[in-house]
Protein backbone atom coordinates (compact mmCIF):
# COMPACT_ATOMS: atom_id res chain seq x y z
CA UNK A 1 0.00 0.00 0.00
CA UNK A 2 2.76 2.49 1.31
CA UNK A 3 4.75 1.70 -2.27
CA UNK A 4 1.46 1.98 -4.22
CA UNK A 5 0.90 5.40 -2.49
CA UNK A 6 4.39 6.52 -3.20
CA UNK A 7 4.40 5.69 -6.82
CA UNK A 8 0.91 7.28 -7.03
CA UNK A 9 2.85 10.75 -6.06
CA UNK A 10 5.03 10.10 -7.71
CA UNK A 11 3.59 10.40 -10.73
CA UNK A 12 1.48 13.30 -9.78
CA UNK A 13 4.76 15.48 -8.86
CA UNK A 14 5.59 14.02 -12.55
CA UNK A 15 2.67 15.36 -14.67
CA UNK A 16 2.33 18.64 -12.39
CA UNK A 17 5.89 19.51 -13.58
CA UNK A 18 5.19 18.23 -17.00
CA UNK A 19 2.05 20.78 -17.09
CA UNK A 20 3.85 23.26 -15.93
CA UNK A 21 6.60 23.71 -18.65
CA UNK A 22 3.71 22.60 -21.12
CA UNK A 23 2.35 26.19 -20.28
CA UNK A 24 5.70 28.13 -19.93
CA UNK A 25 7.64 29.28 -23.30
CA UNK A 26 10.58 31.20 -23.40
CA UNK A 27 10.26 34.91 -23.52
CA UNK A 28 11.56 36.73 -26.19
CA UNK A 29 12.06 40.01 -24.73
CA UNK A 30 13.62 38.26 -21.23
CA UNK A 31 16.13 36.55 -23.29
CA UNK A 32 16.98 39.24 -25.37
CA UNK A 33 17.63 41.22 -22.26
CA UNK A 34 19.31 38.71 -20.32
CA UNK A 35 21.67 38.26 -23.10
CA UNK A 36 22.06 42.05 -24.37
CA UNK A 37 23.09 43.34 -20.56
CA UNK A 38 25.37 39.97 -20.18
CA UNK A 39 27.36 40.66 -24.07
CA UNK A 40 26.82 44.42 -23.55
CA UNK A 41 28.51 44.57 -20.19
CA UNK A 42 30.96 41.91 -20.96
CA UNK A 43 32.12 44.65 -23.85
CA UNK A 44 32.44 47.40 -21.40
CA UNK A 45 34.38 45.70 -19.43
CA UNK A 46 37.14 44.51 -22.19
CA UNK A 47 37.04 47.95 -23.10
CA UNK A 48 37.73 49.70 -19.58
CA UNK A 49 40.33 47.15 -19.32
CA UNK A 50 42.16 47.34 -22.49
CA UNK A 51 42.24 51.33 -22.14
CA UNK A 52 43.16 50.40 -18.73
CA UNK A 53 45.97 48.55 -20.17
CA UNK A 54 47.01 50.26 -23.02
CA UNK A 55 47.39 53.61 -21.08
CA UNK A 56 49.53 51.99 -18.56
CA UNK A 57 51.68 50.73 -21.34
CA UNK A 58 51.78 54.02 -23.06
CA UNK A 59 52.66 56.27 -19.85
CA UNK A 60 55.74 56.54 -20.49
CA UNK A 61 55.84 57.29 -23.96
CA UNK A 62 52.84 59.78 -23.35
CA UNK A 63 55.07 61.86 -20.36
CA UNK A 64 58.24 62.23 -23.06
CA UNK A 65 55.38 63.77 -25.25
CA UNK A 66 54.15 66.05 -22.78
CA UNK A 67 57.81 66.92 -21.40
CA UNK A 68 58.71 67.30 -24.87
CA UNK A 69 55.42 69.42 -25.61
CA UNK A 70 55.32 71.99 -22.42
CA UNK A 71 59.30 72.25 -22.56
CA UNK A 72 59.54 75.91 -24.76
CA UNK A 73 56.29 77.26 -22.74
CA UNK A 74 58.32 76.51 -19.62
CA UNK A 75 61.58 77.82 -20.51
CA UNK A 76 59.76 81.17 -21.69
CA UNK A 77 57.88 81.54 -18.74
CA UNK A 78 61.42 80.55 -16.45
CA UNK A 79 63.06 83.48 -18.60
CA UNK A 80 60.15 86.04 -18.15
CA UNK A 81 60.22 85.60 -14.45
CA UNK A 82 64.26 85.75 -14.65
CA UNK A 83 63.86 89.35 -15.70
CA UNK A 84 62.28 90.77 -12.58
CA UNK A 85 63.43 90.47 -8.50
CA UNK A 86 62.50 87.16 -7.56
CA UNK A 87 60.46 89.44 -5.01
CA UNK A 88 58.21 90.25 -7.32
CA UNK A 89 57.41 86.74 -9.14
CA UNK A 90 54.51 85.82 -7.12
CA UNK A 91 52.74 89.31 -8.82
CA UNK A 92 54.36 88.01 -12.06
CA UNK A 93 52.77 84.74 -12.04
CA UNK A 94 49.98 85.55 -11.05
CA UNK A 95 49.84 88.07 -14.29
CA UNK A 96 50.80 85.16 -16.52
CA UNK A 97 48.33 82.95 -15.06
CA UNK A 98 45.71 85.07 -16.00
CA UNK A 99 47.28 84.24 -20.01
CA UNK A 100 46.76 80.91 -19.69
CA UNK A 101 44.48 78.69 -19.96
CA UNK A 102 45.91 76.57 -17.08
CA UNK A 103 46.92 76.85 -14.13
CA UNK A 104 50.76 78.38 -12.74
CA UNK A 105 52.13 79.00 -8.98
CA UNK A 106 55.22 78.68 -7.54
CA UNK A 107 56.09 76.59 -4.77
CA UNK A 108 58.63 75.83 -2.13
CA UNK A 109 60.74 72.67 -3.07
CA UNK A 110 60.38 71.55 -0.17
CA UNK A 111 56.62 72.01 0.41
CA UNK A 112 55.75 70.41 -2.82
CA UNK A 113 54.57 66.68 -2.49
CA UNK A 114 55.54 64.44 -6.20
CA UNK A 115 55.69 61.11 -6.67
CA UNK A 116 59.17 59.72 -5.43
CA UNK A 117 60.13 58.39 -8.76
CA UNK A 118 59.56 62.14 -10.32
CA UNK A 119 62.34 63.59 -7.50
CA UNK A 120 65.14 62.72 -9.34
CA UNK A 121 64.45 63.97 -12.37
CA UNK A 122 62.94 67.77 -10.91
CA UNK A 123 66.50 68.34 -8.92
CA UNK A 124 68.46 67.87 -12.42
CA UNK A 125 66.44 70.21 -13.30
CA UNK A 126 64.19 68.33 -16.02
CA UNK A 127 59.98 68.23 -15.72
CA UNK A 128 58.65 66.25 -13.50
CA UNK A 129 55.31 65.12 -14.28
CA UNK A 130 52.68 64.04 -11.53
CA UNK A 131 51.05 60.61 -11.83
CA UNK A 132 47.82 61.56 -13.49
CA UNK A 133 50.12 63.55 -15.77
CA UNK A 134 48.09 66.39 -15.66
CA UNK A 135 50.75 68.72 -13.73
CA UNK A 136 54.40 69.35 -14.48
CA UNK A 137 56.79 70.94 -12.26
CA UNK A 138 60.45 72.52 -13.05
CA UNK A 139 63.08 73.51 -10.60
CA UNK A 140 63.54 77.33 -11.18
CA UNK A 141 67.27 78.03 -12.04
CA UNK A 142 69.40 78.69 -8.67
CA UNK A 143 66.60 78.36 -6.44
CA UNK A 144 64.69 76.52 -4.41
CA UNK A 145 61.52 77.30 -5.79
CA UNK A 146 58.97 74.86 -8.37
CA UNK A 147 57.04 76.12 -10.98
CA UNK A 148 53.93 74.03 -10.85
CA UNK A 149 52.05 73.95 -14.34
CA UNK A 150 48.99 72.40 -14.44
CA UNK A 151 46.34 70.86 -14.29
CA UNK A 152 46.47 70.69 -18.13
CA UNK A 153 43.39 69.76 -19.07
CA UNK A 154 40.42 72.72 -19.01
CA UNK A 155 37.99 70.30 -17.29
CA UNK A 156 40.07 70.28 -14.56
CA UNK A 157 39.98 74.00 -13.70
CA UNK A 158 36.90 75.62 -12.30
CA UNK A 159 37.48 79.02 -14.08
CA UNK A 160 37.26 77.18 -17.11
CA UNK A 161 35.08 73.99 -16.54
CA UNK A 162 31.68 73.93 -18.95
CA UNK A 163 28.10 74.74 -17.76
CA UNK A 164 26.18 70.98 -18.02
CA UNK A 165 27.41 68.42 -19.54
CA UNK A 166 31.65 68.88 -20.41
CA UNK A 167 32.31 68.03 -23.88
CA UNK A 168 34.36 64.42 -23.76
CA UNK A 169 31.71 63.52 -21.43
CA UNK A 170 28.97 64.30 -23.84
CA UNK A 171 30.99 62.66 -27.05
CA UNK A 172 31.65 59.53 -24.62
CA UNK A 173 27.97 59.52 -24.28
CA UNK A 174 26.88 60.01 -27.86
CA UNK A 175 29.89 57.05 -28.88
CA UNK A 176 28.61 54.71 -26.22
CA UNK A 177 24.97 55.21 -27.12
CA UNK A 178 25.74 54.60 -30.74
CA UNK A 179 27.77 51.45 -30.18
CA UNK A 180 24.73 50.01 -27.50
CA UNK A 181 21.71 50.65 -29.91
CA UNK A 182 23.60 49.15 -33.31
CA UNK A 183 24.20 46.34 -30.85
CA UNK A 184 20.86 45.94 -29.56
CA UNK A 185 19.51 45.95 -33.09
CA UNK A 186 21.98 43.47 -34.63
CA UNK A 187 21.67 40.84 -31.84
CA UNK A 188 17.89 41.42 -31.78
CA UNK A 189 18.36 39.81 -35.48
CA UNK A 190 20.40 37.24 -34.56
CA UNK A 191 18.33 36.30 -31.25
CA UNK A 192 14.85 36.13 -32.64
CA UNK A 193 15.71 32.87 -34.99
CA UNK A 194 17.23 31.53 -31.68
CA UNK A 195 14.64 32.24 -29.50
CA UNK A 196 11.85 30.99 -32.45
CA UNK A 197 13.74 27.34 -32.86
CA UNK A 198 13.99 26.91 -28.93
CA UNK A 199 10.43 27.57 -29.09
CA UNK A 200 9.91 24.95 -31.63
CA UNK A 201 12.48 22.39 -29.96
CA UNK A 202 10.18 22.98 -26.64
CA UNK A 203 6.86 22.49 -28.03
CA UNK A 204 8.17 19.37 -29.76
CA UNK A 205 9.30 17.53 -26.80
CA UNK A 206 6.26 18.89 -25.05
CA UNK A 207 4.01 17.25 -27.88
CA UNK A 208 6.39 13.87 -27.60
CA UNK A 209 6.63 13.99 -23.55
CA UNK A 210 2.17 13.90 -24.20
CA UNK A 211 2.67 10.75 -26.44
CA UNK A 212 2.42 12.63 -30.11
CA UNK A 213 5.75 10.93 -31.87
CA UNK A 214 4.26 12.30 -34.86
CA UNK A 215 5.33 15.79 -33.95
CA UNK A 216 8.52 17.07 -35.81
CA UNK A 217 10.63 20.08 -35.30
CA UNK A 218 10.25 22.56 -38.24
CA UNK A 219 13.75 23.25 -40.12
CA UNK A 220 15.59 25.41 -37.93
CA UNK A 221 16.36 28.83 -39.32
CA UNK A 222 19.82 29.03 -37.19
CA UNK A 223 22.81 27.22 -38.32
CA UNK A 224 23.36 26.87 -34.13
CA UNK A 225 20.40 24.75 -33.46
CA UNK A 226 19.67 22.92 -36.99
CA UNK A 227 21.74 20.29 -35.51
CA UNK A 228 19.80 19.54 -32.35
CA UNK A 229 16.75 19.97 -34.69
CA UNK A 230 17.99 17.05 -36.90
CA UNK A 231 18.78 15.07 -33.68
CA UNK A 232 15.47 15.56 -32.08
CA UNK A 233 13.19 15.24 -35.47
CA UNK A 234 15.58 11.66 -35.78
CA UNK A 235 14.73 10.46 -32.48
CA UNK A 236 10.84 11.64 -32.71
CA UNK A 237 10.81 8.76 -35.91
CA UNK A 238 12.71 6.35 -34.16
CA UNK A 239 10.32 6.21 -31.04
CA UNK A 240 7.06 6.38 -33.80
CA UNK A 241 8.48 3.96 -35.58
CA UNK A 242 9.35 1.91 -32.10
CA UNK A 243 6.14 2.41 -30.81
CA UNK A 244 4.01 1.48 -34.20
CA UNK A 245 6.20 -1.67 -33.96
CA UNK A 246 5.24 -2.58 -30.40
CA UNK A 247 1.75 -2.15 -31.32
CA UNK A 248 2.07 -3.85 -34.11
CA UNK A 249 3.25 -6.78 -32.20
CA UNK A 250 1.53 -7.06 -29.55
CA UNK A 251 -1.76 -6.61 -31.58
CA UNK A 252 -0.27 -9.50 -33.50
CA UNK A 253 0.47 -12.03 -31.22
CA UNK A 254 -2.66 -11.34 -29.21
CA UNK A 255 -4.48 -12.35 -32.42
CA UNK A 256 -1.81 -14.91 -33.10
CA UNK A 257 -2.10 -16.64 -29.56
CA UNK A 258 -5.59 -16.92 -29.83
CA UNK A 259 -6.02 -19.83 -31.94
CA UNK A 260 -3.43 -22.15 -30.57
CA UNK A 261 -4.77 -21.20 -27.16
CA UNK A 262 -8.36 -22.23 -27.87
CA UNK A 263 -7.43 -25.25 -29.68
CA UNK A 264 -5.55 -26.31 -26.34
CA UNK A 265 -8.66 -25.52 -24.29
CA UNK A 266 -10.37 -27.61 -26.47
CA UNK A 267 -8.28 -30.50 -26.48
CA UNK A 268 -8.12 -30.39 -22.82
CA UNK A 269 -11.92 -30.99 -22.70
CA UNK A 270 -11.83 -33.34 -25.06
CA UNK A 271 -9.44 -35.14 -23.40
CA UNK A 272 -10.97 -34.91 -20.06
CA UNK A 273 -14.39 -36.31 -21.32
CA UNK A 274 -12.89 -38.84 -23.90
CA UNK A 275 -11.69 -42.99 -22.58
CA UNK A 276 -10.65 -43.84 -26.05
CA UNK A 277 -6.99 -44.17 -26.27
CA UNK A 278 -6.58 -43.36 -30.03
CA UNK A 279 -8.31 -40.34 -29.73
CA UNK A 280 -5.80 -39.16 -26.33
CA UNK A 281 -3.27 -40.09 -28.27
CA UNK A 282 -4.25 -37.40 -30.99
CA UNK A 283 -5.94 -34.69 -28.36
CA UNK A 284 -2.27 -34.97 -27.24
CA UNK A 285 -0.67 -34.79 -30.57
CA UNK A 286 -2.93 -31.45 -31.21
CA UNK A 287 -1.83 -30.31 -28.11
CA UNK A 288 2.27 -31.04 -29.16
CA UNK A 289 1.46 -29.41 -32.18
CA UNK A 290 -0.33 -26.32 -30.37
CA UNK A 291 2.41 -26.19 -28.59
CA UNK A 292 4.87 -25.94 -31.08
CA UNK A 293 2.98 -23.09 -32.55
CA UNK A 294 3.31 -21.04 -29.46
CA UNK A 295 7.13 -21.75 -29.67
CA UNK A 296 7.75 -20.77 -33.19
CA UNK A 297 5.59 -17.96 -32.82
CA UNK A 298 7.95 -16.52 -30.15
CA UNK A 299 10.99 -17.36 -31.61
CA UNK A 300 9.72 -15.31 -34.67
CA UNK A 301 8.57 -12.67 -32.81
CA UNK A 302 11.45 -12.12 -30.42
CA UNK A 303 13.33 -12.15 -34.02
CA UNK A 304 11.42 -9.52 -35.60
CA UNK A 305 11.14 -7.40 -32.89
CA UNK A 306 15.29 -7.37 -32.80
CA UNK A 307 15.09 -6.50 -35.81
CA UNK A 308 13.07 -3.88 -35.50
CA UNK A 309 14.60 -2.36 -32.14
CA UNK A 310 18.04 -2.30 -32.94
CA UNK A 311 19.53 -3.13 -36.10
CA UNK A 312 22.42 -5.46 -35.02
CA UNK A 313 25.84 -4.48 -36.56
CA UNK A 314 26.00 -7.02 -39.82
CA UNK A 315 29.08 -9.04 -39.94
CA UNK A 316 30.13 -9.44 -43.82
CA UNK A 317 32.20 -11.99 -44.80
CA UNK A 318 33.49 -13.08 -48.63
CA UNK A 319 31.64 -16.03 -48.96
CA UNK A 320 31.96 -18.58 -52.08
CA UNK A 321 27.82 -18.26 -52.83
CA UNK A 322 27.57 -21.50 -54.63
CA UNK A 323 28.50 -23.68 -51.79
CA UNK A 324 27.10 -21.92 -49.07
CA UNK A 325 23.69 -21.66 -50.92
CA UNK A 326 24.05 -26.34 -51.69
CA UNK A 327 24.02 -26.06 -47.68
CA UNK A 328 21.50 -24.02 -47.57
CA UNK A 329 19.17 -26.01 -49.68
CA UNK A 330 20.18 -29.31 -48.85
CA UNK A 331 19.58 -28.28 -45.16
CA UNK A 332 15.64 -27.87 -46.16
CA UNK A 333 15.53 -30.82 -48.23
CA UNK A 334 14.36 -32.97 -45.21
CA UNK A 335 10.94 -30.63 -44.78
CA UNK A 336 10.07 -31.95 -48.52
CA UNK A 337 10.36 -35.04 -48.67
CA UNK A 338 7.98 -35.62 -51.72
CA UNK A 339 8.92 -32.20 -53.12
CA UNK A 340 11.45 -31.94 -55.86
CA UNK A 341 14.08 -28.62 -54.96
CA UNK A 342 16.19 -27.78 -57.43
CA UNK A 343 19.49 -25.77 -57.35
CA UNK A 344 20.42 -23.52 -60.32
CA UNK A 345 24.06 -22.17 -60.00
CA UNK A 346 25.07 -22.16 -63.56
CA UNK A 347 25.18 -18.25 -64.69
CA UNK A 348 27.57 -17.37 -61.91
CA UNK A 349 30.93 -17.23 -62.44
CA UNK A 350 33.49 -19.74 -61.76
CA UNK A 351 34.70 -19.84 -57.91
CA UNK A 352 32.08 -16.66 -57.30
CA UNK A 353 31.94 -15.12 -53.82
CA UNK A 354 29.78 -12.17 -52.32
CA UNK A 355 29.68 -10.26 -49.27
CA UNK A 356 27.51 -12.20 -47.01
CA UNK A 357 26.32 -12.07 -43.48
CA UNK A 358 26.07 -15.84 -43.18
CA UNK A 359 23.61 -16.24 -40.51
CA UNK A 360 21.41 -13.24 -41.14
CA UNK A 361 21.40 -14.56 -44.77
CA UNK A 362 20.84 -18.25 -44.10
CA UNK A 363 17.59 -17.34 -42.30
CA UNK A 364 16.53 -14.67 -45.06
CA UNK A 365 16.94 -17.90 -47.36
CA UNK A 366 15.42 -20.71 -45.10
CA UNK A 367 12.55 -18.34 -44.55
CA UNK A 368 11.78 -17.80 -48.22
CA UNK A 369 12.20 -21.89 -48.40
CA UNK A 370 9.57 -22.77 -46.29
CA UNK A 371 6.86 -20.51 -47.10
CA UNK A 372 7.54 -22.33 -50.59
CA UNK A 373 7.22 -25.36 -49.60
CA UNK A 374 3.96 -24.76 -47.60
CA UNK A 375 2.61 -23.50 -50.89
CA UNK A 376 3.71 -25.12 -53.18
CA UNK A 377 2.55 -28.79 -55.22
CA UNK A 378 5.60 -31.01 -55.79
CA UNK A 379 8.46 -28.41 -57.11
CA UNK A 380 10.65 -26.04 -55.88
CA UNK A 381 13.72 -24.16 -58.09
CA UNK A 382 16.09 -21.81 -56.47
CA UNK A 383 18.38 -19.97 -59.20
CA UNK A 384 21.27 -17.76 -58.50
CA UNK A 385 22.59 -15.44 -60.89
CA UNK A 386 24.61 -12.20 -61.01
CA UNK A 387 23.47 -8.93 -62.35
CA UNK A 388 25.81 -6.15 -62.96
CA UNK A 389 27.29 -5.35 -59.11
CA UNK A 390 24.83 -7.37 -57.35
CA UNK A 391 23.91 -11.46 -56.85
CA UNK A 392 20.17 -12.12 -57.28
CA UNK A 393 18.50 -15.48 -55.64
CA UNK A 394 15.20 -16.34 -56.62
CA UNK A 395 12.79 -18.87 -55.27
CA UNK A 396 10.05 -20.44 -57.47
CA UNK A 397 7.18 -22.32 -56.87
CA UNK A 398 4.54 -24.29 -58.67
CA UNK A 399 1.93 -22.89 -56.15
CA UNK A 400 -1.33 -21.00 -56.31
CA UNK A 401 0.89 -17.94 -56.61
CA UNK A 402 0.24 -14.17 -54.92
CA UNK A 403 -2.03 -11.49 -56.45
CA UNK A 404 -0.14 -8.40 -57.57
CA UNK A 405 -1.77 -6.01 -55.32
CA UNK A 406 -0.51 -8.16 -52.47
CA UNK A 407 3.14 -8.40 -53.39
CA UNK A 408 4.09 -5.69 -51.30
CA UNK A 409 2.23 -6.04 -48.32
CA UNK A 410 3.03 -9.69 -47.63
CA UNK A 411 6.11 -8.21 -46.28
CA UNK A 412 4.51 -6.29 -43.37
CA UNK A 413 4.77 -8.08 -40.13
CA UNK A 414 1.51 -10.34 -39.10
CA UNK A 415 0.20 -10.09 -43.01
CA UNK A 416 -1.11 -13.46 -44.18
CA UNK A 417 -3.18 -14.03 -47.16
CA UNK A 418 -6.97 -15.39 -46.43
CA UNK A 419 -6.28 -18.74 -48.42
CA UNK A 420 -3.18 -19.29 -45.82
CA UNK A 421 -5.38 -18.89 -42.80
CA UNK A 422 -5.98 -22.84 -42.74
CA UNK A 423 -3.49 -25.08 -39.86
CA UNK A 424 -2.09 -26.72 -42.36
CA UNK A 425 -0.20 -24.08 -44.02
CA UNK A 426 -0.96 -20.66 -42.21
CA UNK A 427 2.23 -19.09 -40.42
CA UNK A 428 2.57 -16.18 -38.09
CA UNK A 429 3.24 -13.21 -40.73
CA UNK A 430 6.37 -12.88 -39.57
CA UNK A 431 9.19 -14.84 -41.82
CA UNK A 432 9.03 -12.59 -45.37
CA UNK A 433 9.21 -9.61 -42.74
CA UNK A 434 12.39 -10.85 -41.40
CA UNK A 435 13.38 -11.33 -45.09
CA UNK A 436 12.82 -7.76 -45.64
CA UNK A 437 14.78 -6.80 -42.82
CA UNK A 438 17.27 -9.09 -42.98
CA UNK A 439 18.09 -7.57 -46.99
CA UNK A 440 17.91 -3.67 -45.55
CA UNK A 441 20.64 -4.58 -43.52
CA UNK A 442 22.37 -6.14 -46.58
CA UNK A 443 21.65 -3.06 -48.44
CA UNK A 444 19.40 -4.69 -50.81
CA UNK A 445 16.00 -5.95 -51.45
CA UNK A 446 13.51 -8.27 -51.41
CA UNK A 447 10.36 -8.84 -53.58
CA UNK A 448 7.93 -11.04 -55.29
CA UNK A 449 6.63 -11.81 -58.43
CA UNK A 450 4.97 -14.52 -60.74
CA UNK A 451 7.47 -17.52 -61.05
CA UNK A 452 7.79 -19.18 -64.62
CA UNK A 453 6.57 -22.42 -62.29
CA UNK A 454 3.19 -20.82 -62.38
CA UNK A 455 3.09 -20.04 -58.59
CA UNK A 456 5.27 -16.94 -56.89
CA UNK A 457 8.91 -16.07 -57.11
CA UNK A 458 10.47 -14.10 -54.30
CA UNK A 459 13.81 -12.36 -55.63
CA UNK A 460 16.64 -11.26 -53.02
CA UNK A 461 19.32 -8.78 -54.43
CA UNK A 462 22.46 -7.48 -52.63
CA UNK A 463 25.28 -5.78 -53.55
CA UNK A 464 28.62 -8.19 -54.58
CA UNK A 465 30.98 -6.25 -52.28
CA UNK A 466 30.80 -4.49 -49.24
CA UNK A 467 33.53 -2.31 -47.33
CA UNK A 468 35.01 -4.41 -44.46
CA UNK A 469 34.10 -7.91 -45.05
CA UNK A 470 36.41 -10.88 -44.82
CA UNK A 471 37.51 -13.87 -46.79
CA UNK A 472 35.85 -17.25 -45.64
CA UNK A 473 36.67 -20.03 -47.72
CA UNK A 474 35.10 -23.00 -48.87
CA UNK A 475 34.58 -25.97 -47.16
CA UNK A 476 36.06 -28.56 -49.18
CA UNK A 477 35.02 -32.07 -48.34
CA UNK A 478 37.54 -35.02 -47.26
CA UNK A 479 37.65 -36.38 -50.44
CA UNK A 480 38.77 -32.79 -51.52
CA UNK A 481 41.45 -32.43 -49.12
Amino acid sequence: MIGTEEKSATHTMQDSLLSAHRGSGYSLSRLFFNFYLLAMGSFVAIAFFADLIISTAQRGITDEYARRFMRGTITLIEEDLMRYPRGAWPKRIKTLDEKFAYRLEIIDRYLLKIPPSQEPKLDKGEIAIAHNGEIMYHLLKGTNDVLVIGPLAPSANPEHVERGIPLELRLQLLTWTLIGGIFAVALWFWIRPVWRDLESLRKTAVALGDGDFSARTPEAKSQLFKPMSDILNGMAERIQHLNETYRELTSGIAHELRTPIARLRFALEMLSATEDLDERERMWSMMEQDLNELDGLIDASLTYARLERDTPDPHFARTPLVEWLEEEVDSMRILGRNISIRLDTRSLPIRFAADVDPKAMSSAVKNLLRNALKYCRSNIHVTAEKIQDKVCIHVDDDGIGIAPEDRERIFSAFTRLDRSRDRATGGYGLGLAIVRRVLDMHGGSASAGTSPLGGARFTLCWPIRRSGSLYTPPRRSPEEQ
